[in-house]
């Protein structure tokens, strides 16, 4: 009985101290984690390891202790593979680094293009799914689709979209001012909480938004609603008035270096592919 008494004995101020800075550790992940589907088992496998911890310690059951200290770097290994989706969201969003603002021009000019373009899609019931770039980059995803390097007009994204055109399919990826890439696989959310009646063309809209600080437009197929998708969350039925409210706010924001900085990499990269293809046609009028 004693043991136990000095077990829970009083911490002194730098123990409070130090538990204080383990529940704002243990605050932080878990609100990282809340609403993805890792966050229920996560702390589970939290509370079920402190609870066998604590009962193995305090009533000295050393072998059983000496096995869960052993299995915890396997849990750790376990955890981190499980769990590989939402610890990448969780470091991408770590690494946005939005202190960091040199005064970069906003992207403000993207909003009438769209606006006439979602307006034209969602009057004939056409859909799309468009995803503005912001400081995480997307060039996992852009991979998937067609790379482009075009400037952003409404007649252009409409055609993207249009039915039966090759790219219609897929996403659009918008990075600075310029179309970067077309007919793109967004990753699928997998939270449990969505509802049965979102398609994939929403789900993808939530996905890219998990993963990334990445807006997106979503026009319905079915009913030609219109959807916008930021931080993992999904604002449905936007019309005109709304969406051009909405996005004017969000594309006002000042974007970091480190957001200029990849559209100069992706500017050079376009044009040496460009001057790489224009070289290869005039040595083939000379043939």
């Amino acid at each position: 009985m004693q043991e136990w008494k000095e077990a829970f004995e009083v911490p002194n101020t730098l123990g409070w101290i130090e538990i204080f800075i383990l529940a704002g550790l243990l605050y932080f992940v878990f609100r990282l984690f809340q609403g993805t589907r890792g966050a229920s088992i996560l702390s589970g496998l939290i509370v079920l390891f402190g609870i066998l911890s604590a009962v193995t310690s305090l009533s000295h059951l050393d072998v059983l202790n000496w096995i869960l200290s052993k299995l915890m770097l396997y849990i750790t290994l376990a955890i981190m593979v499980i769990f590989q989706p939402e610890i990448r969201r969780v470091l991408a969003r770590l690494g946005r680094q939005p202190w960091r603002n040199n005064g970069m021009a906003s992207q403000k000019s993207l909003v009438e293009p769209i606006l006439q373009t979602v307006k034209l899609l969602s009057k004939r019931k056409i859909g799309a799914l468009i995803a503005i770039e912001r400081e995480i980059g997307t060039r996992a995803i852009q991979d998937t689709g067609t790379r482009m390097n075009s400037a952003v007009s409404s007649e252009l994204l409409a055609t993207i979209f249009f039915p039966h055109t090759p790219l219609h399919d897929g996403g659009v990826i918008i990075s600075g001012d310029r179309i970067c890439a077309a007919g793109c696989l967004f990753p699928l959310s997998q939270k449990e909480e969505l509802s049965k009646m979102l398609g994939t063309r929403h789900r993808a809209a939530i996905g890219i938004t998990e993963e990334t600080d990445a807006i997106v437009i979503v026009v319905s197929e079915e009913t030609g609603a219109v959807s916008i998708a930021y931080n993992g969350r999904l604002r449905r039925g936007l019309n005109a008035e709304k969406l051009h409210r909405v996005l004017s706010s969000m594309l006002r924001r000042e974007r970091t270096g480190l957001a200029r900085f990849r559209e100069k990499i992706q500017t050079g990269e376009a044009m040496l592919s460009d001057t790489v293809l224009m070289t290869l046609n005039e040595e083939q009028d000379e043939e």
